[in-house]
C-alpha cells in the first residue's frame, strides 16, 4: 500500500514511517525539514509539494502541525497556514487522488478552559462529547483543521478520522512548576493516570484509525492510557489526589516511596478512551499498572519505537527558561 505520512521528521511522523515500512509499505514523508524518514521537503500548505506526494496513495496520515510550545515562537498566521491551510491542501488533493483514508492527529489541548474546573470542583471527565474552548491559538487552529474533516467528510463523503491525542512527547513538561517539583520520570508516571499515552500506543491507534476509516466513515476519538479511576473519583481527584489514587491502585505508594516519587497533590482532569478502544478495536498497552510492574523491577517501560526516534525537542535554539520560552 502506497501511504503518506506528513509531518515525517517530527516525534509522531517518524515513528509512523518507521513502523510503517516495517510492515512492508510504500511510505512518502512530506516534512519541512530533511530526515532519513522525509521523502519530499515541502509544506503541506504548499499545494505543489502535497500534489507531488499524493498520486497513487491509498492512506494520508496527517501529523504534521505546530504545537503548543511553539505558541511563543511563531506568529499566529504561522499556526492557520500550517494547522488550517495546511489542511484544506491535504483535504483537497486527497479528495482529488481519491484516497480511501484521512487520519488526522489533533490534541487533547483543544478541550483547553473546558479541563480547568474551579478549585473544589469535580474533576473534568474528558469524553468526545465534552465541547473544546481552546485557549491559544494552537487549539483555536488544530479545532478548525478538525472542523475541515467533518465538512470534507459531509460535503464530499471523504473518509477522516480524527485522533485527539494526549501527551506522548519526551521531553521535559512545560510547566516549570513541575519540572521544578517532579523528576521527569516521576511526572510522566503520573500522568499515565490520567493524560498521557506511549508512542507505541499513539501509532498503533493510527493504524487502527485507517483500517477502520472506511466503515467508520467519520470519527473523533481520545487516544489516551487506559484510566484506571471512576467518575465517583472526581471530587476527590481535583481535591486530594493520592488517596483515590492509592484507593485504586495500592500498590503505587511503596514502590514510589522506594523511588523518593511523588503524586501530584491534585488531578483536574482524566482523559476516557472507551469510545477509542471499541470503535477502532484499538488495545493500548501502555497504562499506571503497566508503568508500575516496570517501575518495581528496576526500569521506566519505554516502547522500542521511542527509543529508536528519541527526543526531537521542539525549537531549533535554547532558552534561559529550560527548553521552553515560556
Amino acid at each position: 500500500m502506497k501511504i503518506l505520512v506528513t509531518g515525517s521528521s517530527g516525534h509522531l511522523g517518524e515513528a509512523l514511517v518507521r513502523t510503517l515500512r516495517a510492515s512492508g509499505h510504500e511510505v512518502i514523508g512530506l516534512d519541512v525539514k530533511a530526515s532519513a524518514f522525509t521523502t519530499i521537503v515541502g509544506s503541506v500548505a504548499d499545494r505543489s509539494s502535497v500534489s507531488e506526494c499524493m498520486s497513487g496513495v491509498e492512506v494520508v496520515y496527517h501529523a504534521a502541525t505546530l504545537h503548543k510550545p511553539h505558541v511563543a515562537t511563531h506568529s499566529m498566521q504561522d499556526f492557520v497556514d500550517t494547522n488550517v491551510s495546511g489542511t484544506l491542501v491535504l483535504l483537497e488533493q486527497a479528495l482529488a487522488n481519491g484516497v480511501g483514508a484521512f487520519v488526522f492527529t489533533s490534541t487533547t489541548s483543544i478541550f483547553g478552559d473546558a479541563l480547568r474546573p474551579p478549585a473544589g470542583t469535580p474533576a473534568a471527565w474528558v469524553t468526545e462529547d465534552v465541547t473544546p474552548i481552546p485557549r491559544n491559538i494552537y487549539g483555536a487552529t488544530k479545532t478548525a483543521a478538525e472542523n475541515l474533516c467533518h465538512l470534507f467528510h459531509r460535503k464530499h463523503g471523504q473518509n477522516c478520522i480524527i485522533l485527539r491525542t494526549s501527551r506522548f512527547f519526551p521531553e521535559e513538561d512545560d510547566d516549570k512548576s513541575k519540572r521544578e517539583d517532579y523528576t521527569g520520570n516521576n511526572t510522566k508516571a503520573n500522568e499515565f493516570l490520567f493524560r498521557r499515552v506511549e508512542l507505541e500506543d499513539v501509532v498503533s491507534a493510527h493504524i487502527a484509525a485507517a483500517n477502520r476509516a472506511p466503515d467508520l466513515g467519520f470519527g473523533r476519538y481520545i487516544i489516551s492510557a487506559t484510566t484506571p479511576f471512576l467518575a465517583e473519583d472526581l471530587q476527590g481527584l481535583n481535591t486530594n489526589a493520592p488517596p483515590i489514587v492509592h484507593k485504586r491502585i495500592p500498590d503505587y505508594l511503596e514502590i514510589y516511596t522506594q523511588l523518593g516519587w511523588s503524586m501530584f497533590d491534585k488531578i483536574d482532569r482524566v482523559y476516557i478512551n472507551d469510545a477509542a478502544r471499541a470503535d477502532l478495536d484499538w488495545h493500548p498497552k501502555y497504562d499506571f499498572a503497566y508503568v508500575l510492574e516496570h517501575l518495581r523491577n528496576g526500569s521506566f517501560p519505554k516502547s522500542q519505537i521511542s527509543q529508536s526516534v528519541g527526543s526531537k525537542g521542539y525549537h531549533d535554539r535554547s532558552f534561559e527558561d529550560g527548553p521552553y520560552p515560556v
